[in-house]
């Protein structure tokens, strides 16, 4: 038995850093930075260390409990996609990291909140290096954990506590079906290292009902943890916590788990058709639904928010239609793309004041290197060719032309859905683009904005490199391979020319727009702002029905069991009461009562010897 050294300490140095972090004391701001930081780029190296090793097939791992005849272990499984993904995802943690020195150099409450993404970003590296399930479930677990921590970080803002409890709540509901689906695996696999699962589920020893229920369980998981409909409300609402925050959660945690762990566990789901059917439905609805939300936005961080719930879209659109490797690729690119323009967009709010596109304008001139930035992420995730995106989005479309696992009709709609996504894509991204840095400066904050400094923009200059090159990657066999793809996932055929016809068209149609107006106030003006209002459909249905019951759970508790319960105590008091006050009298009544009570005691005994004899 034994445990990979590094992939371990994949997790256990940011994890360390974290846990180490939380010890210091407010005032200790360079400490703590010093100690993100540090834990970041040790993480990023053992990646990278990781990647370059080759891959290598899960190892025995440690025995932590048994329980019968079923171990819990302790395992790692640094393969080519847990390679690049750790990478990824060391990444974009310490530009993050980074960038939150300058952007919160104000906060009294930095410390914790570095340990904090340590944590977060140590959690996400042990889902992705696990070996065994129920280790995988820990890191899922506690990533949910550090979500609400990091997004009611400001405890100035009121609808930020509001927006932690409801995405740790909405996760959690998904959260159950995962936890049973990974139990039902175990238990019928006799294991839980994911390794002794696929033999089980390839040998016959998991039927084929068993794995079907199990893969639909994890699909609940996986619809809260990546926002995928209908358990993707609280995506959008988690723009409440710190913009680099929104850049972790969106780009290279939380969100990017579900996708990941579904191909991970691929040779499960494509043993079992209907799970997949269920998630290209899921996908398709996604994918569509994120992006005209998306359009009728005018905060910028909830546009891009609404953007993350439709490129997640596309990644489980991917997976369902049989390409875990193109799902993977867009799961990089997108990392890259969607880093970039949340902290972008950090650099932007930082500089005006305001999340609203309505009180900007005019910023092209004023801060270059974030307009060129903000335009490589902006191109990357419309799909604009040669840019990132271009390459990883039409490998999905390719590959749901193809004679997938899932019948030819659901892979139809995922097509149809996804093509009209690229043309409201590229709406909305140039809706953002032109309101954002072109037409005069609507307000005075845009019209004094300015580039912040160069820890907050290093950081952009970083991550515009992949955002713009990574694409190319896929053209590489050696990449593709590590993706666990026999051939390049990048390649050009039938559906680009399709695809980039779209884009042309929902580019044009948004251009002709008055960058200077405001989202239409309309009854689709204000469906798509609200979302189609499935939030307002979510708490009618579900969330007012709960609150009743509970309501109603509470008045039967307080009024039925504390009610007998209080009722009988006050009976036994009142009859208490009742008695001392028979017993309370003045001395002569008292002596009066009992002598009187001695003569009657004294004849009722003679009367009973005379009866006796």
């Amino acid at each position: 038995m034994s445990v990979d050294a590094l992939g371990a300490a994949l997790p256990a140095v940011p994890v360390g850093v974290g846990l180490a972090g939380l010890l210091l004391r407010y005032q200790q701001r360079g400490l703590a930075a010093l100690l993100g930081v540090t834990g970041a780029v040790v993480a990023l190296g053992c990646a990278v260390a990781g990647a370059l090793r080759g891959a290598r097939g899960a190892d025995p791992g440690i025995t932590v409990a048994e329980f019968g005849r079923v171990a819990v272990t302790f395992g790692t499984w640094l393969d080519g996609p847990a390679g690049l993904v750790a990478i990824a995802v060391g990444v974009v943690a310490l530009c993050v990291q980074v960038y939150s020195v300058a952007y919160l150099h104000d906060d009294e409450r930095y410390a914790p909140y570095a340990a904090q993404v340590s944590l977060f970003t140590g959690a996400m590296l042990l889902v992705v290096v696990s070996g065994d399930l129920i280790a995988l479930l820990v890191g899922w677990e506690v990533m949910g954990i550090c979500s609400y921590l990091l997004i009611g970080h400001d405890r100035r803002l009121p609808e930020a506590p509001r927006a932690a409890v409801k995405a740790f709540i909405v996760t959690r509901v998904g959260d159950v079906g995962f936890l049973l689906g990974i139990v039902v695996l175990g238990l019928h696999a006799h294991s839980f290292r994911i390794a002794d699962v696929f033999a089980a589920a390839g040998s016959g020893a998991v039927s084929g009902g068993t794995l079907t229920a199990a893969c639909v369980l994890l699909l609940a998981g996986v619809a809260g943890k990546s926002a995928q409909f209908p358990l993707h409300t609280w995506l959008p609402d988690a723009m409440a916590g710190p913009t680099p925050i929104s850049a972790l959660i969106h780009a290279a945690t939380m969100v990017a788990a579900g996708v990941y762990v579904v191909a991970r566990l691929y040779p499960l789901f494509e043993r079992s058709t209907a799970a997949l059917v269920v998630l290209a439905l899921m996908a398709a609805v996604t994918m569509l639904l994120g992006a005209l939300s998306a359009l009728g936005q005018d905060d910028i961080k909830r546009v891009l928010a609404w953007s993350t719930v439709s490129q997640l879209g596309y990644m489980t659109g991917a997976l369902a239609v049989g390409a875990p490797s193109a799902a993977l690729f867009h799961l990089l690119t997108h990392a890259a793309f969607k880093a970039l323009l949340f902290l972008a967009a950090g650099s932007v709010i930082h500089a005006v004041g305001s999340n609203l596109m309505s009180a900007m304008g005019g910023l092209r001139s004023r801060m270059p290197v974030t307009f060129w930035t903000m335009t490589v992420g902006l191109g990357a995730l419309a799909g604009v060719p040669p840019l990132a995106g271009f390459w990883s989005k039409d490998a999905i479309l390719e590959a749901a032309t193809g004679s997938g696992p899932v019948p030819r009709g659901v892979a139809w709609i995922v097509l149809g859905s996804a093509g009209l996504t690229v043309a409201v894509t590229a709406a909305y991204v140039v809706r953002l683009w032109r309101r954002t840095f072109f037409g005069a400066p609507r307000g005075a904050a845009a019209a004094a904005g300015h580039e912040p400094s160069w820890a907050m923009r290093g950081p952009l200059v970083v991550l515009a490199a992949p955002a713009a090159l990574l694409g190319l990657a896929g053209l590489a066999p050696g990449f593709s391979a590590r993706l666990g793809s026999h051939e390049p996932v990048a390649h050009l055929g039938l559906m680009t020319l399709v695809a980039l016809a779209l884009l042309a068209a929902g580019g044009l149609f948004a251009w002709r727009l008055d960058p200077a107006a405001a989202p239409p106030d309309t009854g689709l003006g204000r469906l798509l702002a609200n979302a189609f209002y499935l939030d307002t459909v979510q708490n009618a249905l579900v969330t007012q029905p709960i609150v009743a019951l509970a309501r109603l759970a509470r008045r039967s508790d307080e009024g039925l069991v504390d009610g007998a319960v209080d009722g009988v105590g006050a009976g036994a008091g009142g009859l208490g009461g009742l008695l001392a006050r028979a017993h309370t009298a003045a001395l002569p009544r008292a002596a009066t009562a009992v002598l009187t009570g001695a003569v009657v005691i004294a004849a009722v005994v003679v009367v009973a010897l005379g009866v006796g004899r």
